[in-house]
């Protein structure tokens, strides 16, 4: 095993290049760059209409903005930068990109953590509890009422939880966005905590609701499929409870499927929605993503997708030990 995780985690160096090298030639070839960008700024700022701009101002914007040279000569540049973990400098913020990105952290790692958490503890328990009771009342209503949430999309749930629980016309139950009150400061660590989670409710809401109907969905389907082989037929019939059959001997192996999906455990760092972020004024992940695109903010975008891509690598060779600890007989030697 430790010989097999050690062979993958030198696989991930050619896949890690291979991401950047594509992303960065498509980031650096689209229009409307940073140069372009400056361009447009000084021919506004000389009246608009028929503004030149000479060719020394341009060839100092392309040296600025590291332009003058070759894409193959940016792109091993960038690469020998970030092996001294410097990303360069923010177009738009004008700060360290590395600075840039931690500062969005506490608003993605609180909810991409806190999504995850919840969505396996309660998912898995009721996709066990939906197999057990396969086609009782209870299956058909919770089915019911999980493809209902899941056909509605989260940005239309988040306004809709908006107008009938944050504002004056139906019940100002909750704040209409923001991370924090305007008092949190003055507030006491246990006020501080339970405004925090006062203010989280909602977009926790959307979050969860996305992937919930799925993993449970799934963890039931798993586990009927396995009750389903001769094993667990064989511990039916020698008068074994239900409960034992299913928790003790069928849910170990159902859980495998489910392992699949914790891959993703180390990307909630970078958790984030464009649309939900907008709707609760949240300032993460998603929203940085979304406005370093518009402002074409390459270095910000190349740090994102590094540190996205090195992660989900990361969390793949988990899934992989993962296996291994739901099921001991799966021998990737």
């Amino acid at each position: 095993m430790i010989i097999y995780l050690i062979r993958r985690f030198f696989l991930m160096i050619p896949t890690l290049l291979g991401i950047t090298i594509v992303s960065f030639g498509i980031i650096q070839t689209a229009p409307g760059g940073p140069v372009e960008q400056a361009i447009q700024n000084i021919q506004m700022g000389g009246g608009g209409s028929g503004s030149g701009v000479s060719q020394e101002v341009i060839d100092a914007l392309n040296k600025q903005y590291g332009r003058d040279k070759p894409i193959h000569e940016r792109y091993f540049i960038w690469l020998k930068n970030i092996v001294r973990l410097d990303f360069g400098d923010s177009f738009k913020y004008e700060e360290p990109v590395t600075k840039v990105i931690i500062s969005k952290f506490p608003v993605s790692l609180t909810f991409g953590l806190v999504t995850f958490i919840l969505t396996y503890l309660i998912c898995i328990p009721l996709g066990v509890l939906k197999a057990i009771r396969n086609g009782s009342a209870f299956d058909r209503v919770s089915s019911f009422i999980l493809f209902l949430f899941y056909s509605i999309p989260p940005v239309m749930l988040g306004i809709l939880l908006l107008v009938f629980f944050a504002s004056t016309t139906y019940f100002d139950w909750f704040p209409i966005g923001g991370m924090t009150s305007d008092n949190y400061s003055e507030l006491s660590a246990f006020g501080q905590i339970k405004d925090r989670i006062h203010h989280m409710i909602l977009p926790l809401i959307c979050y969860v609701i996305g992937s919930f109907t799925f993993l449970t969905l799934l963890m039931k389907n798993t586990m009927l499929d396995v009750v389903r082989l001769d094993y667990v037929r064989t511990a039916q019939a020698k008068g074994l409870s239900s409960k034992v059959v299913y928790m003790k001997h069928a849910l170990r192996n159902a859980l495998i499927p489910i392992v699949t999906g914790m891959s993703g455990i180390l990307t909630v760092f970078f958790t984030g929605s464009i649309l939900i972020e907008t709707v609760f004024n949240l300032d993460g992940m998603g929203l940085l993503s979304y406005q370093s695109v518009l402002s074409r903010d390459y270095n910000v975008l190349m740090g994102l997708i590094f540190f996205q891509s090195l992660l989900f690598l990361l969390g793949r060779l988990l899934t992989d030990v993962l296996y291994v600890i739901v099921d001991p007989r799966i021998d990737f030697t």
